[in-house]
């Protein structure tokens, strides 16, 4: 007699591979979310790239540093924002970036940085200005901050 061949996968099969892809959906969904709030931050650090210019540049012609955005030559703080940045304030060359926020701009950040600020302080050496970042209050997480800033 001739023997069945198989003609298909079998239930246990089936099971094995649907467990597989669980797993690796399990691993994957908080690592995307993590890339996605990172990319998020970035906006602020491409949005202060201005301001950081401003600040520079104030302090090689005045050789003090901006007290506010207006002293700088930039827009007020609540015109420079994005989808995820809520506004970008120069306070005696500190650079704060503020996310979140109910109005036009930073309305769609995650909730995980919703709130939260950037600070990039200002370190002035002979001929140039090295920023240093970090995370202005406790609400954004260290792995959420910019390579450069951890």
């Amino acid at each position: 007699m001739k023997k069945n061949l198989q003609k298909g996968f079998t239930l246990i099969e089936l099971m094995i591979v649907v467990a597989i892809i669980a797993i690796l959906a399990a691993i994957a969904i908080p690592a995307y979310q993590d890339y996605t709030i990172r990319s998020q931050v970035s906006e602020g650090m491409s949005l202060a790239d201005g301001s950081k210019t401003a600040v520079a540049e104030f302090y090689s012609n005045a050789g003090h540093m901006p007290t506010s955005n207006q002293s700088a030559g930039l827009a007020s703080a609540a015109s420079i924002g994005g989808s995820y940045v809520s506004s970008v304030t120069v306070a005696n060359g500190l650079i704060t970036v503020a996310y979140g926020g109910s109005g036009t701009f930073g309305s769609k950040a995650n909730n995980h940085i919703n709130g939260a600020q950037l600070l990039l302080s200002p370190s002035p050496s002979v001929g140039s200005i090295a920023w240093v970042c970090k995370s202005g209050n406790s609400q954004m997480a260290a792995k959420y901050l910019p390579s450069s800033c951890r």
